[in-house]
């Protein structure tokens, strides 16, 4: 049964306790399925149809959360989250390739449905995406896809190599930027975080194409610059850094004023020390150059390929947050941790996982103090991995799209600024806890586990990621020291235990 049907049944039978300590034989805990974050064919905000309606916990509701205010800076309290002033913020969500750039086989490239994409991302609660961009107009990747806008105009009169007018790169196209900064401000007006991509390794490590037109290649501008990918992505040509360092500062003019940025310096550079040093130069850069604006944001730096997470949390790397290939990075207040599928659980794996293998990932990241973010390939057919149907998408992604959202969600009924990492007080290793007020615990498997307590009341409510069902166990009264707990009688797979405090 789907979520959406869940909700459409309005109530469920009475759940069985499921000999939870302290329940006391309750009578009537009634099973309440929270409203799905996600559609699952029909009408519904995959296809452009009403988002589903808000559920009854008292969580929220997977609508419009209003427009975000206040810059993010990482929380003093608890360094594993950012804040924008009051309280720890939690950030997850999907991303897609063409959310800035439109891109296709075909050219030009049609245009990106963003509005949907917005209301995609709000109907399963997620409040963060990547701004991605393309180094290339025709790249190699996917099979030589095209891509457009770009921040400089073809104005020349002879070809670059993809058969177009060659760039200025002494000039920025202001449509570009404004195609920026009107995309970061609608997200900001829904409650979504934006993280501004400014490079992409990627496309020129494993994606170049000598018939692309890459802006900066020999013969593809006007003003005779003339690199190769080596040099782009590294410190060696001190006039290409200054090109660089050009078109990021016109970003950060372009939406240093909003609250909801956060920069990414590149997607998926090489691993050599070249390239490393070069981030970390552009990390400083962004740093400096946003030192004499109003506002502040935090910048990030993802992961290499190949390369190695250590290259993230070196002490010359002054990134706020990173999105390390460890597939179940920890939290442990060194970084922000945005842990994304991109780099961390390839397609084919978490493919392979499956619906609880995908919830597993999602829940035990956000036990383990990190954010979980998912590559979504969204509308984009691509074989084998992602089969949508004109406006709807393939299903089978709906179990990690929902389960970010469901996190979200127990997130917000915690204090995060407190709820610290626990892996010894319960036996599954998973758990978020501030011993005697809040205790969140996953069971990525059937059947009870023990989670060890400060002595008093506690509200209880289990919570079954597989179907959106929610039991409310009452009040019940705890003995100090391990307990035991066991999950209603429905829940035949993974299970989320809250205990609060009133």
């Amino acid at each position: 049964m789907h979520m959406r049907d869940l909700w459409a049944l309005a109530a469920l039978a009475a759940a069985a306790c499921g000999g939870v300590i302290g329940c006391g034989g309750c009578s009537s805990p009634h099973g309440t399925p929270i409203a799905p974050p996600s559609g699952d064919g029909g009408s519904g905000p995959d296809d452009g149809g009403p988002p589903p309606p808000p559920p009854t916990d008292g969580g929220p509701p997977p609508s419009d959360a209003g427009p975000v205010s206040g810059t993010l800076r990482v929380d003093p309290v608890n360094p594993r989250y950012f804040t924008a002033g009051s309280g720890a913020v939690y950030l997850t969500g999907s991303h897609t390739w063409g959310n800035f750039k439109d891109r296709a086989a075909v050219d030009p490239p049609p245009a990106f449905d963003y509005k949907v994409f917005l209301d995609f991302l709000v109907a399963h609660r997620h409040n963060f995406f990547r701004l991605w961009t393309w180094e290339q107009p025709h790249s190699a990747d996917n099979v030589l896809l095209y891509f457009a806008p770009w921040p400089w105009p073809r104005s020349g009169t002879a070809m670059a190599s993809d058969g177009k007018p060659q760039f200025d790169l002494d000039q920025f196209d202001q449509a570009y930027f404004d195609r920026m900064r009107a995309r970061v401000i609608a997200a900001r007006d829904r409650g979504i975080y934006v993280s501004v991509m400014l490079f992409d390794g990627w496309d020129l490590r494993n994606s170049y194409n000598d018939a692309g037109g890459f802006p900066m290649a020999s013969g593809n501008n006007i003003n005779g610059v003339a690199t190769t990918a080596d040099e782009f992505l590294s410190l060696s040509n001190l006039s290409i850094t200054a090109r660089q360092e050009a078109y990021v500062r016109k970003v950060i003019d372009t939406v240093n004023d909003l609250d909801n940025v956060l920069y990414e310096i590149a997607n998926e550079t090489g691993g050599s020390p070249a390239e490393v040093a070069w981030q970390y130069h552009m990390v400083d850069f962004v740093h400096t150059a946003e030192s004499t604006r109003p506002k502040k944001h935090p910048v990030g730096m993802t992961s290499t390929y190949p390369g190695t997470d250590a290259d993230l949390y070196n002490k010359n790397n002054h990134a706020e947050w990173i999105s390390p290939s460890s597939q179940l990075a920890p939290g442990d207040g060194r970084k922000v941790v945005l842990n994304d599928t991109d780099h961390s659980y390839g397609w084919n794996p978490l493919q392979a996982a499956g619906a609880l293998g995908q919830r597993q990932w999602a829940w035990q990241t956000f036990c383990l103090g990190a954010q979980p973010v998912f590559m979504d390939p969204y509308l984009e057919t691509w074989a084998g991995r992602n089969s949508p149907r004109g406006s709807t998408l393939d299903a089978q992604w709906n179990t990690i799209r929902d389960a970010l959202g469901y996190t979200a969600l127990y997130a917000s009924k915690l204090d995060l600024e407190r709820a610290v990492p626990s892996a010894s007080l319960c036996s599954t290793g998973y758990c978020l806890a501030e011993p005697g007020h809040q205790y969140l615990v996953y069971q990525p498997a059937s059947g009870g586990f023990q989670l060890t307590v400060t002595a008093g009341s506690y509200h209880a409510e289990w919570f079954n990621p597989a179907t959106g069902q929610k039991t409310d166990a009452g009040t019940m009264t705890l003995a100090a020291g391990q307990r035991s707990f066991t999950p209603p009688g429905s829940f035949t797979a993974d299970a989320v235990l809250l205990l609060l405090a009133p």
